[in-house]
Order: structure tokens, then C-alpha cells, then sequence
């Protein structure tokens, strides 16, 4: 990448697919801090941390299947996010890396979730950057996570925009109304971010393998509003509360300390989400919304909360940082906050 000389792109073999690595060239050696993008992204989108890192960690920022460079295999929905927690513990090993700090930004925040699930004690610390909420994105109520409609209605791949679906897949640079460029402007960051490497982040987005068996995914119909259930393939389904609980993050052995930082004015991770079906029929954007008292907007903030204080309560500990000003990507909006929050963390 012209951009960032400094970072080496590597495929590493596992055994399901070639994963695509990118590490900074002089820190083959170190501390191993693993970087997990969100949707629609890739590892880009974490060069800027990863190159104001300090000397004794050596950060590895991973593609997940269908993004980026790594191959672009089949997600099957139905195992929630283990099929890219699964990827991504395979390359770890590939890489003869035994214990490791992670860190999951948006949906690679729910991925770092899984990956602590799967093997406690091999994760040193976990840091989440603007999560995906340990209930998944859309269909739910209440702090706890409680299924709005059984069948998970109002999340899934049915809840993606075509018109933005439709322009990722054709490759779309311009700057139209749904386009990756506007949507990356728009909600990725807030107001004021200064378009840094702009270039950099669209091309990564436009990375991504569009399909039923990517992103988004296939879908339903259900006979509860907005009409339409996850199916069970795909990147957005991944994410149905239908598939996806990770509240047991609280019950693990042993419990690494977990740092959580998000953007202040976040609006794909929020209570009032501009991605959650609920909010926008409550804002009159989707037909037929059948009220707050039915289906009030997920409350994305609270459940991720609710969770970390009962880690807490069961021994871990958490430490949140809300950066002011800032929107759904605060490493790139205000790399140092991010920096300086990863150093400290790392320097225990």
C-alpha cells in the first residue's frame, strides 16, 4: 500500500482457506496484538494505530473471509460468527502464536468476543472498538437482549440497503447517495473527519464479496414487521439474535482485562442506531412501523454495558473510554486516544 510502505501483506495457509495478514515490516517481533476489522472494511482501516504502536508489540491485522485478501469462502450464519473466529484462530496458529491481545472493531468487536469464548485462556487482554452488542444487530428489546419476534425479524441480510449492496458490488467510487464513499463519510465517521487516506478505506471497502453467501447474506420472508427474517447465510446473519449471543463472555476462565472504547456520536453501533430497522421506522424512514411499545430501537450501548459490568461482578474488570466528538471508527478519526489507550493497556 503506497500509503503505509511500511506494512507487509502476507497470505498465511490454514487449513480452510488463505487468510490475508498484514503486519508493520519491522515488527516481526514482540508482544502479538491481533486486529479485527468490522463489516464492510478490512485491515486498512487499522494501519494508522498499527504504525504509532510501540516498539515491543508487534501488530497483526487480520482479513476476514470475504473481505480484503483472504479468500472468500461460504459464512454459514447459522454458527453465529464462529466461522471467522474460527479463521482467525487458524491463522494465529499458522503463525505459531500461542497467546495473543485482541482487539474487534464493530463486527470484529462480536468476532474477538467469539474468539474469547473458544479459548480463554490464550487471549492477554481484549479490546472492543464501537462493538457489535454481545445480543447481535437488530430483532432484540431491552438491556438483556430479548427476541422481539421468534424468528428474528428486523435483522439479518434482508436489513442491508440495496441501492448501497448494489454499488459495493458494481465497485462504485463516486459519491452518490448510497455509495461506499457516502456511506463511509456519512456513517463511519463523524462531521469534521478530515479524509485521511480516504482512498485507502473506500478501497478496502469495496474489497468485500458481495452475495447470498457473503455480505449480506440471504433472507426470509416473516409475517412480523418490516417482513422479512435472516436467513441463515451470509455476513449479516452472522449477526441475528437468532444466531448470535455472547453474553457468556462473563462466565470465562480466566477473564482478561477488557477495554472497551467507542465514539461519542457513534451511528451504526448505538441506542438510536441509523442501521437499526427499529429506529428507522420510529423516524418514519421504513413503512408500517408498529410502535415503541412493539419494537422500540435496540439499545446497542446498554446490552454491551450490562454485559461488562456483569464481568465485573463475576472477577473480570473493564475499562470504558468514550471519545468525544468522534463516530463509528475513532483509530482512525483520533488515532492517539486509540494509541495511547492500547499502550496503556498493553503496558500492565
Amino acid at each position: 500500500m503506497a500509503e503505509y510502505p511500511s506494512i507487509a501483506v502476507n497470505m498465511i495457509a490454514t487449513p480452510a482457506l488463505a487468510v490475508c495478514v498484514r503486519e508493520v515490516v519491522d515488527r516481526m517481533d514482540g508482544r502479538p496484538v491481533i486486529f479485527v476489522h468490522g463489516n464492510v472494511s478490512s485491515s486498512p482501516f487499522f494501519f494508522p494505530v498499527m504504525s504509532h504502536l510501540p516498539a515491543h508489540v508487534r501488530p497483526i491485522a487480520v482479513d476476514l473471509r470475504g473481505f480484503g485478501g483472504t479468500d472468500s469462502l461460504p459464512v454459514d450464519a447459522s454458527r453465529g460468527l464462529k466461522d471467522f473466529a474460527d479463521d482467525v484462530w487458524a491463522t494465529i496458529d499458522a503463525l505459531g502464536l500461542v497467546e495473543v491481545d485482541l482487539v474487534g472493531w464493530s463486527m470484529g468487536g462480536g468476532v474477538v468476543m467469539q474468539m474469547l469464548l473458544d479459548a480463554p485462556a490464550r487471549v492477554t487482554s481484549m479490546t472492543l472498538i464501537n462493538p457489535v452488542s454481545p445480543f447481535g444487530f437488530g430483532g432484540t428489546t431491552g438491556l438483556g437482549g430479548t427476541l422481539v419476534s421468534p424468528d428474528g425479524a428486523g435483522s439479518g441480510g434482508g436489513s442491508a440497503n440495496a441501492e448501497f449492496v448494489k454499488a459495493l458490488d458494481e465497485g462504485d467510487e463516486g459519491d452518490g447517495p448510497a455509495s461506499p464513499r457516502t456511506i463511509l463519510r456519512t456513517f463511519y465517521v463523524a462531521p469534521g473527519w478530515d479524509r485521511e487516506n480516504e482512498g485507502l478505506y473506500l478501497r478496502s471497502m469495496l474489497a468485500t464479496s458481495v452475495g447470498v453467501d457473503n455480505y449480506p447474506g440471504d433472507s426470509v420472508p416473516s409475517d412480523n414487521w418490516p417482513g422479512v427474517a435472516p436467513g441463515r447465510r451470509g455476513v449479516l446473519n452472522t449477526m441475528s439474535p437468532t444466531f448470535l449471543d455472547l453474553s457468556g463472555i462473563v462466565d470465562v476462565e480466566p477473564k482478561p482485562p477488557i477495554l472497551w472504547i467507542r465514539g461519542e456520536v457513534d451511528q451504526i453501533v448505538s441506542d438510536t442506531s441509523m442501521f437499526d430497522l427499529a429506529q428507522l421506522g420510529a423516524l418514519g424512514v421504513v413503512p408500517g412501523y408498529p410502535g415503541p411499545d412493539v419494537l422500540p430501537p435496540q439499545p446497542m450501548v446498554g446490552q454491551t454495558r450490562l454485559v461488562l459490568d456483569r464481568y465485573v461482578d463475576a472477577g473480570g474488570k473493564y475499562t470504558e473510554i468514550v471519545v468525544p466528538g468522534v463516530g463509528h471508527s475513532p483509530h482512525i478519526e483520533d488515532r492517539d486516544t486509540v494509541v495511547a489507550a492500547l499502550q496503556e493497556l498493553l503496558d500492565l
